[in-house]
């Protein structure tokens, strides 16, 4: 079944083409799909059909067609193990898994950390602050194959309390990537903006359009690797979120020429060569370190989480190539020397 929605176009959107406009905005999930809509007749600017190119003006009315929403399934707690850091009343700090989603969605309707959260805490004792009933517990998120350190909060006094920490950056988030060529610099930043991506709605990247949000990612450079004959040598480097934009680490290294090894989708400047991913199954990003204040008790808690036995493997791999640690490397280094493991 489907159902008639109306869309005002905002004097921002003023001169853009109907079906850009309608996948940027939203109404459908990629331009294509909004193309063929308007193709088939189910779309009308100001009561008019009109072609898929025609140029919108400020407050024009565009009504369109969109297919009913399934009624949501009911949350349901589901025995998944986590690998839980840290726990009391407030909060808790686990290493997730990888493979593990943070939220149900289309795609994924069970299974996910929102699901171990609630069999875990009971769903009466994790914070709502995220404006929807299926993500109890989330105040920030990891993607399914990104795995490592996070939070996740039972009250929504520390829910709201971690989010304004995280928006004004008194979260300290750092992560491992292993990417693609040999950077010659120690340090570097990406400040660049992201929204989704023109033609792939699934796709994030980085743009100059309304919709794009502020995204800044700073980096050093932990230990450089030598080119091989299938591939441009590697960086491993430690990643510091600013923002937490969805994707962003993958976005901006893409952005920098420098994708991250074993990534599945933002590789447009990844060698060709399958052998290049090093035999990774996943994109080598793993959040390795959590520093915050509690947000109740005003402790200062900090932790660290060794790399995974996959992406372990795969730096092994290079260690005959290595040139070297940083300054950098060896702090980091040390600091995983005693850290646990993943569990999962």
């Amino acid at each position: 079944m489907t159902r008639s929605l109306c869309h005002i176009v905002a004097a921002a959107d003023a001169g853009a083409r109907l079906d850009a406009l309608m996948a940027e905005r939203g109404l459908y999930p990629s331009r294509s799909a909004a193309a063929r809509a308007i193709e088939e007749g189910a779309v009308f600017v100001n009561g008019a059909n009109v072609a898929k190119k025609h140029v919108v003006a400020a407050g024009d009315t565009v009504v369109y067609e969109a297919a009913e929403e399934a009624a949501p399934r009911a949350l349901e707690g589901e025995p998944i193990d986590l690998d839980i850091r840290f726990e009391d009343e407030h909060l808790l700090v686990l290493s997730k898994q990888v493979g593990l989603v943070c939220h149900p969605s289309v795609d994924h309707y069970d299974g996910t950390l929102v699901n171990a959260l609630v069999h875990h805490c009971g769903a009466a004792n994790l914070c709502n602050v995220q404006g929807e009933d299926d993500r109890l517990g989330i105040v920030h998120r990891l993607d399914r194959d990104t795995s490592g350190l996070m939070l996740a909060a039972k009250t929504d006094e520390a829910g709201y309390a971690l989010m304004e920490d995280i928006r004004a950056r008194a979260v300290d988030r750092r992560y491992l990537a292993l990417v693609h060529g040999v950077i010659p610099h120690d340090t570097g930043m990406v400040d660049a903006p992201i929204a989704r991506a023109e033609k792939e709605r699934t796709r994030m990247a980085v743009r100059d359009v309304p919709s794009a949000r502020d995204a800044v990612t700073t980096f050093r450079v932990l230990e450089r690797f030598e080119h091989g004959p299938r591939d441009d040598g590697y960086s491993l480097i430690d990643c510091k979120l600013f923002t937490g934009r969805t994707h962003q680490i993958r976005v901006h290294m893409e952005y920098a020429k420098h994708p991250l090894a074993g990534e599945p989708v933002y590789r447009s400047r990844a060698p060709k060569d399958p052998a290049a991913d090093l035999g990774l199954e996943r994109q080598f990003l793993h959040s390795f370190q959590l520093a915050f204040t509690h947000p109740a008790t005003g402790e200062e808690l900090s932790f660290a989480d060794n790399l995974p036995a996959d992406l372990q493997a795969a730096l092994d791999s290079l260690a005959d190539r290595s040139r070297g640690r940083t300054e950098a490397g060896e702090e980091v280094f040390e600091l995983l020397r005693d850290a646990p493991r993943p569990r999962l």
